[in-house]
């Protein structure tokens, strides 16, 4: 199949503190290649649409299957992943730029810190006291495995976070992505232990309560979780924290 060529509109800044600007490259374009592709093609021979040598387009990327998240970016207006966004598919002329929600800090590259410091506030994980053999742990029926599933699909990309209108400089909210990490880990059989921790983190500033059911999160996620069923069931579970907790319970 004959190469085309392709003109790509990116959204680069130098560094933190710069302001942003758009530069323009045309590439040749092979079947089945996808973004990342195309920018290993500018950083290969990093020059403009106008003849001009430029440094080259700095962008993140690890797994290339749509699982590790690092490559998020706005692709002609909408959030999503640059490994699984072909070429072909996409109008032209290709406009790429960084995710607003998270700081830029050059190019392509976003700092996604806030959404890290949000799972540790949640405590998103299963501690483990310890390092012996506890033997197995218990199972979980069948049914729950399955949604269980669903959930740790999150791979932390902040696609969600940037739909999100709750998700801006002016808001604390943490996002759709760690609340339902805290269903997750609360509903596991182990995880059920330290569940009102996880629900004290939900109810501070930023948290739950900031959410304003736009639901765009669940219209957006590449993996298809279940976003809103998760805010949804969350809002249940630290409605009735609170009234224990006022109730002393």
């Amino acid at each position: 199949m004959p190469e085309k060529t392709v003109t790509l509109i990116i959204t680069r800044q130098d560094d933190p503190e710069s302001a942003p600007y758009k530069e323009e490259f045309k590439i040749s374009s092979r079947q089945n290649m996808n973004v990342i592709g195309a920018l290993m093609e500018i950083q290969r021979a990093p020059v403009n649409s106008k003849g001009s040598k430029v440094t080259p387009v700095i962008w993140d990327s690890n797994c290339l299957e749509e699982v590790c998240g690092a490559c998020s970016m706005i692709i002609n207006g909408k959030p999503r992943q640059a490994c699984t966004a072909l070429i072909d598919q996409l109008e032209q002329p290709i406009r790429l730029a960084p995710m607003n929600t998270f700081p830029v800090m050059r190019d392509l590259v976003i700092d996604r810190e806030f959404m890290f410091d949000s799972l540790k506030r949640v405590q998103a994980w299963i501690p483990i006291d310890g390092t012996h053999d506890l033997g197995p742990g218990p199972r979980m029926p069948e049914a729950d495995r399955q949604w269980a599933y669903e959930l740790s699909k999150c791979m932390t990309c902040g696609v969600c976070l940037e739909a999100c209108p709750n998700v801006n400089t002016g808001s604390p909210f943490i996002g759709p992505a760690a609340i339902s990490q805290v269903r997750l880990f609360n509903e596991h059989p182990t995880g059920k232990m330290n569940a009102h921790e996880r629900l004290e983190g939900l109810m501070g500033r930023g948290g739950i309560t900031e959410c304003g059911n736009s639901q765009n999160c669940v219209q957006s996620c590449p993996k298809g979780i279940p976003l809103t069923t998760s805010i949804a069931a969350m809002n249940r579970e630290t409605t009735k924290h609170s009234i224990k907790k006022f109730f002393g319970n």
